[in-house]
């Protein structure tokens, strides 16, 4: 896996908040790397899709455009915004687009950030998003120095939690913490943590 490293930048006496400098990491099989615009279709049709939609608070209808902005424009922001980084995960022969692992809500003092993902409908049950989150994990927590990755999933999603659990995460309950665009649900909390990366 390629390593990177966050930058703290100052102003005068402003401070710029750190941020993850663009960054391509590789498992076995897969290249995770910066979301572009010939992501924008698999991006689409794997965002309209119904279980996708299910457990993630995304537009209905996901069209073309929401999916360019995605691509272009709001994933890369998120990173230069020092919020957290997003990568397509990629097929290393096709380089087609089988979904996202990334980072948010990075809490940078406390060395702290939250994973999500979702998994394109035509890679599901390929174990495509335990390999990138736990390629994520290990980069984060050995190279980058962090001490906590957590990941929170509804408890009904019962595939988001297993994807949690074969990539090393334990877990606890947050009850009415999170929502999704049928309303509020109970949270399974997971954690990653320095520790645990000798087990996965």
């Amino acid at each position: 896996m390629a390593a990177s490293r966050s930058v703290r930048l100052s102003t005068g006496s402003s401070p710029v908040p750190p941020i993850f400098l663009e960054t391509v990491l590789r498992t076995d099989r897969l290249p995770l790397r910066p979301f572009t615009a010939k992501d924008v279709n698999d991006t689409r049709a794997a965002c309209s899709d119904e279980l996708t939609q299910r457990w993630l608070p995304l537009p209905d209808p996901y069209t073309t455009e929401h999916a360019a902005s995605w691509c272009t424009d709001v994933s890369h922001r998120l990173r230069t915004s020092g919020d957290g980084m997003h990568f397509a995960v990629t097929d290393g022969d096709s380089e087609q687009l089988l979904g996202t692992s990334g980072l948010k809500k990075t809490d940078w003092p406390a060395r702290v950030s939250e994973v999500g993902y979702w998994t394109a409908p035509w890679a599901r049950g390929c174990g495509v998003t335990v390999e990138a989150t736990r390629a994520l994990g290990e980069w984060l927590l050995g190279e980058r120095g962090f001490q906590q990755l957590q990941l929170f999933a509804a408890t009904g999603n019962t595939a988001s939690q297993r994807i949690a659990e074969k990539a090393g995460f334990q877990e606890g309950v947050l009850r009415n913490a999170g929502y999704i665009r049928t309303g509020r649900v109970d949270l399974f909390v997971f954690s990653l943590v320095p520790d645990d990366l000798s087990g996965i």
